[in-house]
């Protein structure tokens, strides 16, 4: 029997009119993905995709690079039947009489409403001839958790025999939601922040903002690896890197030093929204939680927000640490993150930083440095870097 991939996903299926442009999205992504992969044909029918392997087919290969495709909701390595019952009967037959098992379920999805029978009455009909045929083997219909569940799609003029649904990433297809800047760190916040946007269809560029030589290099070594580990789900990243030691200089020098971290952060954002600008974005992006450290309090989120030309997303807002921390599991982040580092933002920290700072004390602080001047000078010596798979 022919084998295909037989592609799923839930979330498009609710999109009526825009439904068309989230599968053609879809298709291109799991095309880029697969380049250099053998198989014959990718195509849409009815609700899902179909891709048709072939004997030079490296299945293995093809199924771990699709669960990593957002937008694909479930996938199964599938046997093409026909139809027709006696066939799909006899078919089903072959593929399971020498399976070990000692109860079984036939679950129909029949999309093909002018199909003759119901999915219950496909159900019965082929029940009953692999109780009829493997009779010797005292084997047993059984509803909840049977030992083998053979699941069947009849569609269009198809029918699809399976035995294990492979669970993707779920969401929408890469590019379908528009492009954010991501401020990125070695934590665990940001790169599962990241991750979370990426899975609603966003395209995610990256900036970090260091401070070597005053910190290590380890610190940008390891927001390069956290980036190549996230471009997997998008195929090509970039990565900005913004020097930032001379900014924070200037503003302990020259400012209060509770207020250092939110000043660090009202530069950042601006600093962030050049490279919107720059990159057509339509909105930033960050791993704050609320009340994790200082500069994450209601009243500090609002005063760092001020100076934002554009929406600044925080999926993680409400999550707690160990929710986090195991989505970093999830995505593979987690081993990075837990690397050793130093960041800008652990540099010249006070011992009381201000948790509820007020817009105007602020912008006071703030008339006492030449942020144009700040901005101009980190763009200029800010650093490009891009990622592929």
């Amino acid at each position: 029997m022919e084998k295909f991939l037989v592609i799923h996903y839930n979330e498009i299926s609710l999109k009526k009119g825009n439904r068309n442009f989230f599968e053609d999205k879809l298709i291109l992504q799991i095309k880029r993905v697969l380049a250099g992969q053998a198989f014959d044909f990718l195509k849409k029918i009815s609700g899902r995709l179909i891709l048709k392997l072939n004997e030079r087919s490296d299945v293995a290969a093809i199924c771990g690079k699709l669960k990593k495709v957002f937008g694909i909701g479930y996938f199964c390595e599938s046997f093409l039947s026909s139809p027709n019952l006696k066939i799909l009967k006899e078919d089903i037959l072959d593929l399971i009489k020498n399976k070990k098992f000692e109860s079984f379920k036939i679950e129909t999805q029949r999309s093909n409403k002018s199909y003759p029978l119901t999915s219950q009455q496909v159900n019965e009909k082929i029940g009953e001839y692999i109780l009829e045929n493997l009779k010797n083997r005292k084997i047993k219909v059984k509803l909840k958790n049977p030992d083998l569940t053979c699941f069947i799609e009849i569609v269009e003029n198809y029918a699809f025999i399976y035995f294990e649904k492979i669970k993707g990433a779920g969401g929408l297809p890469q590019g379908t939601s528009g492009k954010v800047v991501s401020l990125i760190s070695s934590g665990f916040d940001s790169p599962v922040a990241s991750y979370l946007l990426m899975r609603r269809g966003a395209e995610i560029v990256f900036c970090h903002f260091e401070s070597t030589p005053q910190t290590s290099i380890a610190s940008i070594e390891n927001v390069k690896k956290l980036v190549k580990k996230l471009t997997e789900y998008q195929l090509k990243s970039k990565l900005y890197l913004i020097p930032f030691l001379e900014i924070q200089k200037e503003i302990i020098k020259n400012c209060k030093l509770d207020l250092a971290v939110i000043l660090y952060r009202r530069i950042m954002v601006r600093l962030a929204c050049e490279i919107a600008k720059k990159e057509g974005a339509r909105a930033l992006l960050t791993g704050d939680n609320l009340g994790q450290v200082a500069s994450q309090t209601l009243e500090n989120i609002e005063v760092i927000n001020q100076t934002a030309e554009f929406p600044i997303f925080r999926p993680l807002i409400g999550f707690d640490k160990e929710e986090i921390i195991n989505l970093a599991r999830k995505i593979s982040t987690y081993e990075v993150s837990s690397a050793p580092y130093e960041d800008c933002c652990s540099l010249f920290i006070p011992r009381h930083p201000q948790t509820k700072a007020r817009l105007e004390e602020v912008e006071t602080e703030e008339k006492k440095l030449d942020i144009e001047k700040m901005i101009d000078m980190a763009i200029k010596r800010m650093k490009i870097e891009e990622f592929s798979l």
